[in-house]
C-alpha cells in the first residue's frame, strides 16, 4: 500500500509543478505617470476566459501559457491586449482615455444687439478638455503633437517586442538544437535568414521553426562562396 502510495505522488508530481508554471504575473501601472499604481485594474485571458484583479500594489496573477491572449483594462484607460510569448512577469502600461467637451451650437439663439460690444482687454479663448485620469479640466495645447509622439512611442516599445521575440527564437543554441548546424558559419546563416520585424509581424504567431528548416535547406544548396554577405563599402576619407 504504502508502494502505490509513492508511486502515485511520483505520477503527481510533475503534473502539480506543470501547473504552477503556467500562471502569468506582473504589475499594473499608468502609462504617462509610471509610479502610478492602477489598482482594481482587470485582467483577462480571452483563451481560458479566467479573469484576475490587480492589488493595492498594482500587482497581479493569473492562470496563461504561451500562445495566449490577455487583456489588461481599467475604467478612464484603453484596454491593451497581449500575445503570450513567454511567461516571464510582465509591466503593463495603459494609456488614459481623454474625452474632449462636446462645442454647444448656439446659432439659433436670440442675442441682444447691446451686448455686441467687444472688450478690448478680452484674451482669446483656449480650448480645454475633460481628462479622466487628471479629474478636471487641462489644456489641450499642441494635442495633435502630442498624440503623434505618443504612437511613434508604442510604435518602437512594439518593435522592441517583435525584436526581443526574434532574439530568443533565432540564435545559436536553437538553430543547432533544431538542424544540427555544424561548423563556423553559423553567423553568416543567421545574418542571412534572420526573419525581419515585417515577417514576425504578418504572420502571427510566427513559425520559427519552420523558418530554420526552410532556410537550413536553402543555405545547404548556396555555393560556399555565397554563404556571406558581402563586406560594407569602405567610406572615402572626410565623408
Amino acid at each position: 500500500m504504502v508502494k502505490r502510495l509513492i508511486f502515485a505522488l511520483i505520477l503527481l508530481f510533475p503534473i502539480s509543478l506543470w501547473a504552477q508554471n503556467n500562471i502569468l504575473t506582473g504589475n499594473v501601472y499608468d502609462f504617462n505617470n509610471r509610479t502610478i499604481i492602477l489598482e482594481g485594474s482587470t485582467i483577462k485571458n480571452l483563451n481560458s476566459k479566467s479573469v484576475a484583479i490587480a492589488d493595492k500594489d498594482g500587482h497581479f496573477a493569473i492562470n496563461a501559457k504561451i500562445g495566449d491572449l490577455v487583456s489588461f483594462g481599467m475604467v478612464g484607460y484603453h484596454t491593451d491586449t497581449l500575445y503570450l510569448t513567454s511567461l516571464f512577469p510582465k509591466n503593463i502600461y495603459l494609456r488614459a482615455q481623454t474625452t474632449e467637451l462636446k462645442a454647444v451650437d448656439i446659432a439659433a439663439v436670440k442675442v441682444s444687439p447691446y451686448l455686441n460690444a467687444k472688450d478690448p482687454n478680452a484674451m482669446p479663448a483656449r480650448r480645454v478638455d475633460y481628462s479622466k485620469e487628471r479629474g478636471g479640466l487641462r489644456l489641450s495645447l499642441g494635442y495633435g503633437k502630442y498624440r503623434r509622439e505618443q504612437a511613434k512611442i508604442q510604435e518602437l516599445e512594439e518593435r522592441d517586442q517583435y525584436l526581443e521575440e526574434i532574439n530568443k527564437n533565432f540564435n545559436e543554441e536553437t538553430i543547432r538544437s533544431l538542424v544540427k548546424f555544424e561548423g563556423p558559419g553559423i553567423r553568416d546563416f543567421i545574418l542571412l535568414y534572420r526573419p525581419s520585424v515585417e515577417m514576425v509581424k504578418a504572420e502571427r504567431p510566427f513559425n520559427y521553426t519552420m523558418h530554420i528548416a526552410k532556410s537550413y535547406r536553402s543555405w545547404m544548396l548556396l555555393p560556399e562562396d555565397q554563404r556571406k554577405l558581402p563586406p560594407l563599402p569602405k567610406l572615402k576619407s572626410g565623408q
